[in-house]
């Protein structure tokens, strides 16, 4: 590869690295408002300004989707909590159904293990 090649400067990885260029340990914590600003702008994933008016823009095509499929926000919410009633009364209806196998089965074993009980103290004498 000559010097005409577009790749020549690039640095190789065989090539020796210089030392004392990177900075050692952690970098030190800055508390101006600019680095304060730089976190929000990483979280939202830029100027906070910018991140609004694309949520802005994203939510009036997904509502003109979602009106046009004629499903409307007090439907969604309806079935949301319809759906959490359910999961709740099926969790408790398990848990009801436990304990009245759990009763049924005591009304029999219950008096049985006290009659057992009874007649084996006896037999002990």
């Amino acid at each position: 590869m000559g010097e005409d090649n577009p790749f020549a400067n690039w640095p190789h990885l065989d090539a020796p690295q210089r030392r004392g260029a990177e900075p050692r340990g952690p970098l030190p914590e800055r508390n101006d408002p600019v680095s304060k600003n730089n976190a929000l702008e990483n979280f939202l994933g830029g100027s906070p300004g910018a991140v609004f008016v694309k949520l802005m823009f994203v939510s009036l095509v997904v509502g003109a989707l979602l009106m046009w499929l004629d499903i409307r926000p007090d439907s969604i919410w309806r079935g949301v909590v319809d759906f959490t009633k359910r999961i709740y009364a099926l969790g408790f209806g398990a848990v009801h159904e436990l304990i009245s196998y759990i009763l049924a089965g005591a009304a029999i074993v219950v008096p049985a293990w006290f009659l057992l009980r009874l007649f084996s103290a006896g037999g002990r004498r």
